[in-house]
């Protein structure tokens, strides 16, 4: 299953739209929405929601990105035991984390607490062309598991899909760029 926020105006301070794509092998096989605050603290318990709601049982919940709605921090170890399944964070290029980690100590609320989150799911490592930090399985699994689900691009499918999907929702149409 794969997840991703819709976009946003960058002076939006309300609720983002969260889309979660559940495929098998190549073939979309459901698809669940819900909202998380932009910039909050309710992402791990919404998207543990969202993944319970769309009654699948995924293999993996594959999230673009640590954050989604911003500076809406996953805790992806609390994610994982909530669930009972793997997490994995997937990213195309590694993030600047002095930049991030600055964003959130100087004009994030609750920065602090989000930077030790982004902390705790471990460094960036390079995986299938992307780079990834995971709770619940290893690298080598990591590995296996995009090399299975890429099919166009670098991010895996589900990913994909959540992104084109998340943004029509939002904005009425989506193209590429996933």
């Amino acid at each position: 299953m794969g997840l991703d926020d819709g976009p946003f105006a960058a002076d939006w301070r309300g609720d983002v739209a969260l889309v979660a794509i559940t495929c098998v092998g190549d073939r979309l096989d459901g698809i669940a929405r819900s909202t998380i605050r932009r910039d909050g603290r309710n992402s791990t318990d919404r998207i543990a929601g969202l993944v319970e709601r769309a009654g699948t049982n995924p293999r993996v919940v594959l999230l673009q990105g640590i954050a989604v709605g911003g500076f809406n921090v996953v805790d992806i170890h609390r994610l994982h035991d909530l669930l009972g399944r793997p997490v994995l964070v997937v990213a195309r290029k590694p993030p600047n984390m002095e930049r991030i980690k600055r964003a959130l100590l100087l004009n994030v609320p609750g920065g602090r607490q989000k930077w030790s989150l982004i902390e705790r799911a471990g460094p960036m490592e390079p995986a299938h062309g992307v780079f990834v930090q995971r709770a619940g399985l290893t690298l080598r699994e990591a590995n296996q598991i995009l090399e299975a689900s890429t099919f166009h691009g670098s991010l895996p499918e589900p990913l994909r899909l959540a992104h084109l999907i998340a943004g029509a929702f939002v904005k009425g149409l989506s193209k590429g760029g996933a």
